[in-house]
């Protein structure tokens, strides 16, 4: 039995969800209402546009690319869609026969995306246009991974693949073991030039060579605990940060926050935290949002805690995205809140709806980027002339 995350009725945590199928069961983390407060920051709409019919029932993770001044965003039907970042016009637009499922990364030519029917494709970021077309395992919600020679690739059924990026010829394959229930969403791999980072279902973190796919170093960052197979959830959804000085930052639902010597796997802390969300590092800020949906700032050095805001809890937050100073996510009503980096203070918020918004936010300068669930793609220039 598999679910998504991302389909879960709002505000509702995995485990409530599925503990409370015989009947109405409060969520464990019920959603707080917004408060008002004193805004030194306003979201003030540029252009706002609809992609197509948005992410699906299934919340596909359709997560738009901010590219060279052009947002590529698609929706659950099987369009794509160019669009100029400034303006919101369309530049050009195709339709798939089999839609999206993933997101979008990219190099300097193409596109690369996973589709349902478990393939990656190649998509000409001039046109639209498809390059190449490469099966793999099963179906693919993780944004494939580019580095100068592959396209890596993770499926839901715990398959790694690694794929020429010129050609789409498959280079090699890692398989994991999967445990009977799991979160729907999968883990992305960290992908550099000399290997691949990847989080499973399992709990265990990998790192891969991407000369073979042969195993460098294999750790477990959560151990299941508990009798039932809710309790024992330990899937690494997010994915792991890598920072410049060779520090790598791993998140686990049921599991812990990690810090970790990348080219070891030495544990350099870690802090019991239950999470299914990329973390974010700023400077000497490492932020992530927990299950409760509150928010986390902690020491990249130590992992203590700087500060922590419950004031969105159980709002079913999207990652954070750094934009000017703050912080800014997304909740399952559609709000978009700024939180100050610095100390975690609401400063800002707007309410967009679009049956609201399970994907993080894009960030360029002082504009943010959003998608809602319904597919409405708007820009916000962020005015924090007041601070």
């Amino acid at each position: 039995m598999k679910l998504n995350h991302l389909l879960l009725p709002a505000a509702l945590t995995l485990s409530t969800l599925l503990v409370g199928c015989a009947g109405d069961v409060e969520p464990q983390y019920p959603p707080k209402e917004l408060k008002d407060f004193s805004a030194s920051a306003t979201l003030d709409e540029r252009w706002s546009t609809s992609v197509g019919d948005g992410l699906g029932r299934a919340r596909y993770p359709l997560m738009p690319l901010l590219a060279d001044g052009t947002l590529y965003a698609a929706d659950a039907s099987g369009l794509l869609r160019a669009l100029d970042a400034d303006n919101g016009d369309t530049q050009w637009e195709v339709r798939f026969d089999t839609p999206l499922s993933s997101g979008m990364s990219r190099d300097g030519a193409r596109l690369y995306a996973g589709t349902r029917n478990g393939s990656v494709v190649a998509i000409d970021r001039d046109d639209g246009s498809e390059a190449w077309r490469s099966k793999v395992s099963s179906e693919v919600l993780a944004t494939p991974q580019v580095n100068s020679q592959l396209v890596v690739v993770q499926s839901v059924d715990g398959t790694v693949t690694a794929l020429d990026r010129t050609s789409g010829q498959e280079e090699w394959t890692y398989s994991s073991s999967q445990p009977s229930l799991t979160l729907r969403g999968t883990g992305t791999p960290r992908v550099i030039d000399p290997v691949s980072f990847v989080g499973f279902a399992n709990g265990r973190l990998v790192t891969l060579d991407n000369r073979s796919g042969q195993p460098l170093w294999d750790m477990r960052v959560a151990v299941p605990q508990g009798r039932t197979e809710v309790e024992q959830l330990v899937d690494l959804d997010g994915q792991p940060v890598l920072s410049q000085d060779g520090r790598l930052f791993v998140t686990s639902y049921n599991g812990r926050v990690m810090a970790l010597e990348a080219t070891s796997g030495e544990v350099l802390w870690s802090r019991d935290e239950s999470s299914y969300l990329t973390p974010l590092r700023v400077g000497n800020y490492l932020f992530t949002v927990n299950e409760a949906s509150h928010v986390l700032a902690l020491d990249v050095d130590s992992g203590s805690v700087l500060w922590e805001s419950d004031a969105l809890e159980g709002r079913d937050l999207t990652a954070p995205t750094f934009v000017d100073g703050k912080l800014a996510l997304g909740d399952y009503q559609g709000y978009v809140h700024l939180l100050n980096a610095s100390d975690g203070e609401l400063v800002g918020r707007t309410e967009l709806g679009g049956d609201g918004i399970s994907l993080p936010l894009l960030a360029d300068d002082q504009r943010l980027y959003t998608l809602t669930n319904d597919g409405e793609l708007a820009a916000y220039d962020i005015d924090a002339s007041d601070d």
